[in-house]
């Protein structure tokens, strides 16, 4: 076997495998800052709510 060739066929594996790691690393970052955005949708829509709406129905018409 040529030891050459076995270098280099380590050395490319490594990078794909670094790759594809920094490719998981940032999709989770995304995700986690997406769900974190959501979260403050609704926070910010829930508290715009006025909460005494909805609690009496008004029977006179």
């Amino acid at each position: 076997m040529d030891l050459t060739m076995d270098i280099a066929q380590l050395s490319v594996g490594m990078h794909q495998q670094q790759a594809a790691q920094s490719l998981g690393i940032a999709v989770a970052k995304l995700a986690m800052d997406s769900g974190k955005e959501a979260l403050e949708l609704i926070e910010d829509t829930t508290a715009s709510l006025d909460p005494n709406l909805g609690n009496s129905v008004d029977m006179y018409a």
